[in-house]
């Protein structure tokens, strides 16, 4: 079976080597930059590929006798690369974030008998699944709470931060509104909102904050309330808050000896070095997934918890290894024709399908991602942490 991931960056590269160690897969990888295609190294097992992937006529050669399409090109080129995707006929599993509606490519992938499983990385991606599982275990779901960073292992002053995936992203957190459900409705509040501290056993206290990472879920499940938040370590908000303040997250242009710049321009430009993860860096990702709601009218709640760090033997970084591994394993999922839907699938829709999910959770353990679940039942659950 004939496989191509579109990307070779930080999540693009490793995914790349995990399906090209299984021995029924020929395995191309396909890049702009072709600094990240040597860095796959002389170990690794498919072909390699230069291309410009934003070039329509280019990205259409590529995927043209391809069985399985891997896209882990940058948000900006996403949805245009989906849609490309689709209409080749090629199936496909996407990890790239885009702003657009998915679901405006639902009819196109069905006409076109084309399997599209969306945002399946590890938030968005085994957040929904996990979301989706859960809600599917219970006769009515009242709650589904998640809790998700990427964080540097060693805290360094004065950010305590990397950048574990595309730094303009985490700014576009930062920045954007969070949607979330609270009574049935959609609230949207300012990014950063609503702090509060959670503790973790392997990391200690971290702040979480409001964040827009619910997508497809406010739309695809019913539960009264849904929320997502984003996990740092102590004291971030603040500094983040101060820059914002500030204005240096502006788009709107100030002119400076008569030449107009963008301050989030001039701030990106000096934050990106100080928050790139640089490699053989140690992360560490931390999830905590909750889903209440009742089954045979008796109070129960899911709760599923994740921790993962680098990996020194690999030197695949957590970020990597938990939204990367999470894709492959949905490759293989469609592979071995154990996932059949046509038309667009977020992760809450593979999560209906306890045999998928089993398989999904079983592939990630081989590779040391961990999901540690817990049950609850009885009076008193619901609504503790809604």
């Amino acid at each position: 079976m004939k496989i191509i991931v579109l990307g070779a960056g930080l999540v693009g590269g490793p995914m790349a080597k995990d399906l090209a160690g299984d021995k029924d897969f020929k395995v191309s990888v396909a890049d702009y930059q072709a600094l990240n295609l040597d860095r796959l190294g002389k170990d690794f097992h498919g072909i390699r590929i230069n291309a410009d992937l934003s070039d329509h006529s280019t990205l259409e050669k590529l995927i043209s006798d391809q069985d399985i399409v891997l896209s882990a090109v940058p948000g900006f080129m996403g949805f245009e690369t989906l849609k490309t995707v689709i209409e080749a006929g090629r199936n496909v599993v996407d990890i790239s974030f885009s702003s657009e509606d998915v679901f405006d490519l639902d009819e196109r992938a069905r006409k076109k008998g084309v399997i599209a499983i969306t945002d399946m990385g590890v938030a968005p991606g085994m957040s929904n699944l996990l979301a989706g599982y859960g809600a599917s275990l219970l006769d009515e779901t009242s709650c589904i709470t998640i809790y998700v960073g990427g964080l540097p292992k060693v805290r360094q002053w004065p950010w305590e931060y990397r950048a574990v995936f595309s730094p303009v992203d985490v700014i576009e957190e930062y920045t954007r509104p969070a949607r979330f459900v609270e009574h049935g409705q959609m609230v949207i509040k300012p990014a950063l909102s609503d702090p509060e501290l959670i503790d973790f056993q392997q990391v200690g206290t971290l702040e979480a904050f409001n964040s827009d990472g619910l997508r497809t879920l406010m739309s695809t499940l019913q539960a009264p309330s849904m929320i997502e938040k984003t996990l740092r370590y102590p004291g971030h908000i603040d500094k983040i808050k101060l820059f914002m303040d500030t204005g240096l997250f502006s788009q709107e242009p100030v002119e400076i000896n008569r030449t107009e710049i963008r301050p989030i321009d001039l701030t990106t430009r000096l934050l990106f070095p100080r928050w790139k993860l640089r490699e053989g860096e140690e992360d560490l990702t931390v999830m905590r997934v909750i889903v209440e709601g009742t089954k045979d009218h008796t109070p129960l709640r899911y709760v599923w918890e994740l921790y993962d760090e680098y990996n020194k033997a690999t030197g695949v970084h957590s970020m990597a290894r938990t939204t990367g591994y999470t894709a492959t394993m949905a490759v293989r999922m469609i592979a071995h024709r154990l996932y059949k839907e046509k038309g667009i699938s977020p992760p809450e829709y593979v999560g209906r399908n306890p045999l998928c999910v089993e398989y999904i959770l079983e592939g990630l353990r081989e590779r040391g991602v961990v999901y540690e679940r817990k049950e609850e039942r009885g009076e008193g659950l619901l609504n503790v942490q809604c």
